[in-house]
């Protein structure tokens, strides 16, 4: 078993999909419905992407949204808001 940590190499929305290549040759596809910021965003704000450190994490500048790939790989969506 290995202890490599999940890294991303190449990361592209697509449509209703955020696709994420892993340094490991895996595709993630998960939906931007899991995070409404990402989802409310406009098509120009999603591509405009970094890719954190070695591949560790997403951040959108425009959007001040950052995703770990490693919760990525376990399911992790946004947490839900509270209503107050």
């Amino acid at each position: 078993m290995s202890n490599a940590r999940p890294l991303a190499t190449r990361v592209k929305p697509m449509g209703d999909q955020l696709v994420v290549d892993l340094v490991d040759g895996r595709r993630l596809e998960v939906p931007l419905s899991w995070f409404p910021r990402l989802e409310r965003a406009s098509p120009k704000d999603r591509r405009n992407l970094e890719i954190l450190g070695d591949g560790e994490g997403i951040h959108w500048p425009a959007l001040d949204e950052d995703l770990g790939v490693a919760g990525l790989l376990l399911g992790n969506r946004a947490p839900k808001r509270r209503m107050t």
